[in-house]
């Protein structure tokens, strides 16, 4: 089994940043692609962004695209979220997940395992 462990939310101005981590422990040696999604109050789970463990293409939700920056460091088994000129529309519960089945990638039934969540609040 895979778990995963985010970190790095918090409570941010529109226009500001955060970075979130993802650290992935366990059989790590299975895990193919990893992603964040993410849960606005009212709303279902959404895809953000997902990235591919060996070649580490990456795929990004259109809302987000050219303000976040998903990587990843395989050495630490831990991927990252770079959020830049965040929106308060970004508010929501941030989701880490991996994969190891084949298949899919952006939607949340696609993904094997899902972190606690961590919260990310921007205020107007």
């Amino acid at each position: 089994q895979v778990q995963l462990v985010e970190s790095g939310g918090g409570l941010v101005q529109s226009g500001g940043s955060l970075r979130l981590s993802c650290a992935a422990s366990g059989r790590t040696f299975s895990i193919i692609a990893m992603a964040w999604f993410r849960r606005a109050p009212g709303k279902e789970r959404e895809f953000v962004s997902r990235i591919t463990w060996n070649y580490g293409i990456t795929d990004y939700a259109d809302s987000v695209k050219g303000r976040f920056t998903i990587s990843r460091d395989n050495a630490k088994n831990t991927v990252y979220l770079q959020m830049d000129s965040l929106k308060p529309e970004d508010t929501a519960v941030y989701y880490c997940a991996a994969k190891w089945s084949l298949g899919g990638g952006f939607k949340p039934s696609q993904y094997d395992v899902f972190g606690q969540g961590t919260q990310v609040t921007v205020s107007s």
